[in-house]
């Protein structure tokens, strides 16, 4: 990703020149606000469609199956768009690429304020899919590079509670323009914003000064008792994605964005047509996993940060951690899934979101440690890449439960059962893989 030859390292600019550091620390956080808007965008995007299936299945006619192909047609070209745009992320500047690609989401969002059919609908999620793709592994690679190693767990949980605040923000105001207009109203009013905020980072938004630099070997480090290992430049990516982490984390991140997709899908359909909450009540109840959800990532990114300057290795705080939080979000899914309507349901709901998410950001700097810095857009696009396959499995498989299930609700408790039970079987074999330092201190031994 192109930076400007004078810019330096913002850890070198803290040590150096504090005064002249402050702009620098001033714009990062510009930046990572402009982000937590791409986010937001991103997200509330994502799950407008669920707001809107009711109103869509009886304008059109469709089933369970067929509106699960429509949620699931987002994801067809997503892990393309992710690849794509991480192998971009190393040639265009930031600012020009991320604005790019929200001025496409608007323009896949646009047909849609008009009457359309099936196909044109499904049309439209795949190129919707195909530009959202790289957005988080884009984001994250642009927050990496103002923020040195050792403070990056705190930033990455920021970025990833963006996507909790836009379907927390999406779901009461889509659900209000959908009942006081239409479905049809609620694209265009997206639309809309996704061509603002395109043009608030082209104004505002750029890539770092930590990219010039290895963004290794400060003298911080999240290994117990230790400087994180310098890496090379670069490293072959058969090497690096051979490492116990990134498998591991591929794992991880493909049963937790498998409950993420279903959520985005399936909840505001779970809660009308399973649950019985009318329009307003449903919407409402959709937002709190999402509130819960961008607390939680904030506060398990501090929690990080905080076990990091205690010394407790990166294998514990970006590994364990969010591991053992999808697996306990795993059981609660299966939990909510077996107990009628009500208050406990609910609390299990909420709870087992703010679990699945809370360790994204954590894990992504977990995946920062490992990788070079101009190899982070490549290998985060090619990560979000493989996850992204549990967005295109996860809510088809739950139309097909639900349209054979004996009766609606009997079809996504089957739905959820089976989405719970492969959160843990996943989440656990990562626990046993991921370990930062000692893939970082193998990669750097090799160079």
């Amino acid at each position: 990703m192109a930076v400007e030859q004078q810019e330096v390292s913002a850890s070198e600019s803290e040590d150096a020149a504090p005064g002249r550091a402050t702009p620098v620390r001033r714009r990062a956080w510009v930046v990572l606000a402009l982000l937590v808007c791409l986010m937001l965008v991103n997200y509330a995007d994502k799950v407008v469609v669920g707001l809107a299936g009711v109103g869509m299945k009886e304008e059109l006619g469709l089933d369970d199956a067929r509106f699960g192909v429509i949620q699931s047609s987002f994801f067809w070209l997503f892990a393309v768009g992710s690849v794509l745009g991480g192998w971009l992320g190393g040639k265009v500047r930031a600012r020009w690429l991320l604005a790019g690609i929200a001025a496409l989401w608007a323009l896949s969002l646009a047909p849609m304020a008009a009457q359309v059919g099936f196909t044109t609908i499904v049309a439209c999620r795949i190129l919707l899919g195909l530009a959202e793709g790289p957005t988080t592994a884009l984001a994250m690679q642009v927050a990496h590079s103002w923020f040195p190693a050792h403070k990056r767990a705190v930033p990455s949980s920021i970025v990833v509670a963006g996507a909790g605040i836009g379907p927390l923000i999406a779901a009461p105001v889509l659900t209000w323009v959908i009942l006081t207009h239409s479905w049809h109203t609620a694209f265009a009013v997206l639309a809309v914003v996704g061509a603002v905020i395109a043009g608030l980072w082209l104004i505002g938004g750029d890539s770092g000064p930590e990219v010039a630099s290895a963004g290794h070997g400060h003298g911080h480090g999240t290994a117990q008792g230790g400087a994180v290992p310098v890496l090379p430049e670069r490293i072959p990516l058969r090497r690096l994605f051979s490492t116990g982490t990134l498998i591991g984390m591929a794992l991880l991140f493909f049963v937790a964005y498998a409950n993420t997709s279903v959520k985005v899908s399936w909840l505001p359909l779970y809660l009308r047509e399973g649950l019985g909450y009318d329009a307003t009540a449903a919407g409402n109840l959709v937002a709190l996993p999402y509130l819960g959800s961008a607390i939680a990532v904030i506060l398990v990114g501090l929690l990080s940060s905080a076990m990091t300057r205690r010394g407790i290795g990166s294998r514990m705080t970006r590994g364990i951690l969010p591991g053992a939080m999808v697996v306990a979000s795993g059981v609660c899914t299966i939990a909510f899934s077996s107990l009628d309507r009500g208050v406990p349901q609910m609390t299990l709901l909420v709870l087992g979101s703010c679990l699945n998410s809370a360790g994204y950001g954590v894990a992504f700097a977990g995946l920062a440690d490992v990788v070079p810095a101009k190899q982070r857009g490549t290998v985060f696009g090619i990560i979000t890449g493989i996850y992204s396959l549990g967005g295109v499995v996860a809510p088809l498989v739950m139309g097909r439960l639900v349209d054979s299930g004996e009766s609606v609700a009997l079809g996504y408790g089957d739905g959820f059962l089976v989405l719970g039970v492969t959160m843990i079987i996943g989440a656990a074999a990562a626990l046993t893989l991921v370990d930062p330092a000692r893939d970082a201190a193998k990669l750097a031994a090799k160079s």
